[in-house]
C-alpha cells in the first residue's frame, strides 16, 4: 500500500505542479511515511502520514525507476530479475517492446549447482545468451535490467544479490554507450528525453 501511494502522490504532484515529463526520471524527491522512510534508508520521517522528503542520495534513488512499486513489479518473489526488469522499461519507459521468446525456446534459467559458489544472475543469463535465438533480444533486455540490480526484491538499495555476490550492474545499450547502474541509466534517459516523452 506504502509503495502504491508513493508512487500515486509523486505522480499526482507532478501533473498538478506542471512539472515537465522528464521530473517522472529526474525528480529528487518522493512522497514517504515513516516505514517507507525506513525502508529506504531516509531518515527524520516519523508517523504515518505520507509527506514530500528531499532525497539524501541521488545516486541511490529518483524518480519514478526508484520507486519499490516499479522494482517489487519487477521482481520475483525470492529475487530480482534483470529480464523482467528490462522488459518493464523497454515496453513502459523507452516504448520499444522486444518481440515475444520464439515457440519452443526455454525462458527458465539452468538451475545452479549446489556446492561452492553459486553462480551470479548475470552468469546464468550468459549460459542463456550462448542460445543464437536468445540472444538478439537479450543484449537489449538484460543491460536494461542489470542497470536496476542495486534494488533488492521490495527496492531497497543493496551491494551483494540474494546469494551475497556482489551487485554488477555495468551493462551497454546496443549503441556502445555505458551504463552503470541506476545512475547510468537515468542519464541514459534524461539524455535523450523525446525518447521517453
Amino acid at each position: 500500500e506504502a509503495f502504491q501511494q508513493e508512487t500515486e502522490l509523486f505522480i499526482a504532484s507532478t501533473l498538478r505542479e506542471d512539472r515537465g515529463i522528464m521530473t517522472l526520471i529526474s525528480a529528487d524527491y518522493t512522497f514517504v511515511n515513516e516505514r517507507l522512510a525506513r525502508h529506504y534508508g531516509i531518515a527524520g520521517v516519523y508517523g504515518s502520514r505520507f509527506r514530500k522528503v528531499t532525497l539524501p542520495n541521488a545516486s541511490e534513488r529518483g524518480g519514478l525507476l526508484g520507486h519499490g512499486a516499479l522494482l517489487a513489479a519487477t521482481s520475483y518473489p525470492d529475487r530480482t530479475s534483470p529480464v523482467l526488469r528490462g522488459k518493464w522499461l523497454l515496453d513502459n519507459i523507452f516504448g520499444m517492446p522486444p518481440p515475444p521468446p520464439p515457440p519452443g525456446v526455454s525462458t527458465t534459467l539452468a538451475d545452479t549447482k549446489r556446492g561452492a559458489r553459486p553462480p551470479t544472475i548475470r552468469e546464468r543469463l550468459e549460459q542463456h545468451r550462448n542460445n543464437a535465438v536468445c540472444a538478439t533480444c537479450h543484449a537489449v533486455i538484460d543491460p536494461m535490467g542489470f542497470a536496476l540490480e542495486s534494488f533488492d526484491v521490495l527496492g531497497g538499495w543493496r551491494t551483494k544479490d540474494e546469494a551475497g555476490n556482489p551487485v554488477d550492474t555495468a551493462g551497454a545499450w546496443p549503441s556502445g554507450r555505458k551504463i552503470d547502474g541506476f545512475v547510468g541509466l537515468r542519464s541514459l534517459l534524461v539524455d535523450n528525453p523525446e525518447a521517453f516523452a
